[in-house]
């Protein structure tokens, strides 16, 4: 209860005793209907102590009880009979409107307050009984008056507990809901650990199939072509041709030692063994800038944040592609790299401007490298989306978006 609701509890019946009291003393030469103050002053006293004794069995009472309901009906009936010796007395009458939701029971709310409806009419009329026809009018209408008022704001408190009781519903509703939300992120949350996980073996499958179609496209022709080489100088009788075949091996041997440490390069992001992800793109970008002689660009936007592993692994090597094939295709003279955090995706965009090409003329990459249908599997993996922009003669716009889902 409130601390200004029950000081008026505690105090409001006092007050107005004493106050009705007072007043009806001193005018009780003009309106004592009985000329008898010590009997008034005898009722105040028991209303007095009626106000005591209630005090103390309040202090066990949170309910509208039997005890309540009876301290009401005699303070009611007690104001009722000090109201007709007296009218000022409806100066403590009027406690009845305010607390007969605190403690009748609501059947014998509305009999309460009728009651002290009654006792209002016959003060505002000028004292009970009426003495004369005009008066016994007023009293009539004054009690109507009186009761549609109370009628009107039991209506108005009982729409009121109404409304609250369904705010409370629809917090509760809400609250529910809630927590099924959150359990649903939860097991969202899960349910995109495993993909990612799936996502991890599947790309370690991959690079085991990448890894063998390189060795088989590249090392292993390499070494069958030393062999080939060294059998025919062996078998050679001219110096001469002996020494082209030979050279001719170390050729290959070199082309396939430079094979070899591409591949292995390629096993693994290394790249993020000690940077973050912004550090190693700006790294990488600045290392094809200085290889390839064409100016490149790095920005990054949003707010930075430590992604999955695998999801920082699919960025990097989207991003490392995509200015492998800048380089190798696109004659451009500028090209940008933007890492960009949002809510809850992020993404790599490489841009350049070279010559283009058209899409939709471009096959699925082949076994060795990965290709636009390489690293379109790689951002499917992660339940990202992969798109490529171009036109010939107007440069590529390669996208790759993937879900933040946070390092933990």
């Amino acid at each position: 209860m409130p601390e200004r609701q029950e000081w008026y509890v505690s105090w409001g019946p006092y007050v107005l005793l004493g106050l009705a009291t007072l007043i009806s003393l001193l005018t009780e030469v003009q309106v004592m209907r009985n000329g008898r103050p010590e009997l008034l002053v005898a009722l105040a006293l028991v209303a007095l102590v009626l106000q005591l004794c209630w005090a103390k069995i309040r202090r066990v009472v949170s309910t509208p009880g039997a005890a309540s309901q009876a301290y009401y009906a005699v303070r009611t009936v007690l104001a009722f009979v000090l109201t007709y010796l007296n009218p000022f007395f409806a100066i403590y009458a009027i406690l009845g409107y305010f607390d007969s939701g605190a403690w009748l029971r609501p059947r014998a709310i509305k009999a309460g307050l009728l009651v002290n409806a009654l006792t209002m009419a016959g003060s505002q009329s000028g004292g009970l009984p009426p003495s004369s026809l005009m008066q016994w009018t007023a009293f009539g209408g004054l009690f109507v008056l009186n009761t549609g008022l109370l009628l009107l704001f039991v209506r108005l408190d009982a729409e009121k507990e109404e409304n609250a009781r369904a705010k409370a519903a629809t917090i509760a509703e809400l609250e529910q809901a809630n927590a099924r939300l959150k359990q649903a992120h939860e097991e969202n949350a899960g349910l995109q650990a495993q993909l990612l996980e799936q996502a991890r073996e599947a790309g370690i499958s991959d690079e085991r199939r990448r890894l063998a179609a390189e060795i088989h496209d590249t090392i292993a022709q390499s070494l069958a072509g030393i062999v080939t080489q060294l059998q025919a100088a062996v078998d050679s009788e001219d110096p001469a041709e002996g020494r082209r075949h030979v050279e001719r091996a170390a050729d290959l041997a070199r082309h396939g030692l430079g094979e070899a440490r591409r591949s292995v390069q390629d096993l693994g992001p290394s790249a993020l063994e000690h940077d973050a992800l912004p550090v190693a793109l700006r790294k990488v970008v600045e290392e094809w800038e200085a290889g390839s002689g064409v100016r490149a660009e790095f920005a990054v936007t949003g707010e930075v944040e430590p992604l999955h592993g695998e999801i920082e692994a699919t960025l990097l090597r989207i991003a490392q592609e995509s200015l492998a094939n800048a380089g190798r295709h696109a004659q451009a003279r500028r090209v940008g790299v933007t890492l960009s955090y949002m809510d809850d995706e992020v993404s790599v965009d490489v841009r350049d401007d070279g010559r283009g090409f058209d899409p939709g003329r471009v096959t699925s990459s082949s076994t060795s490298g990965f290709g636009l249908g390489g690293m379109r599997a790689r951002v499917e993996r992660v339940a990202g989306a992969f798109e490529v922009e171009s036109e010939p003669g107007l440069g590529t716009a390669v996208s790759a978006r993937v879900p933040l889902v946070r390092h933990v």
